[in-house]
């Protein structure tokens, strides 16, 4: 597996490719193998998304995981730059419980990309996976201008 890391507001994001897919980003990785077209790609866009000039990734991506979890990263990746929805919109859409959407988007393996910080729990705000937590949630949703509730 290549890996290739670009340096963000949001902090050190390192993307991780598979056979012609990205299947996860985290923070702080290291630099393996040597970059693929995919990854130079990648990088570019998350670039372009720190800069404020992209709002939508256009990557091949791979969810490893259940068919429930793959489900619930659909549904986060069609969640517009800006907007959210409550785990308890996302359990609607797929006939779940919110509870297990709030495990599922703690398991999404491309955080940013799929946009799990788009998610909120029905009274605001909630946690997050990735480095930083919660804090590293609020820079996101600020960097997009979304939910009106953060100042």
């Amino acid at each position: 597996m290549a890996c290739l890391s670009v340096d963000t507001r949001f902090g050190r994001l390192t993307l991780h490719e598979e056979d012609g897919a990205i299947v996860s980003l985290c923070w702080n990785g290291t630099d393996e193998g040597t970059p693929t077209p995919l990854l130079l790609e990648a990088v570019r866009q998350v670039k372009a998304y720190d800069d404020g000039t992209l709002e939508q990734f256009d990557l091949p991506m791979r969810v490893r995981g259940s068919a429930f979890q793959q489900a619930v990263c659909d549904v986060m990746r069609a969640i517009p730059f800006g907007d959210t929805l409550t785990y308890g919109d996302i359990a609607k859409k797929l006939g779940a419980m919110p509870q297990a959407v709030g495990q599922a988007c703690g398991g999404n393996p491309i955080p940013v990309i799929i946009p799990c910080h788009r998610v909120m729990g029905a009274k605001g705000l909630t946690g997050f996976s990735g480095a930083g937590g919660v804090e590293t949630k609020v820079a996101l949703l600020r960097h997009e201008k979304a939910a009106g509730l953060l100042i």
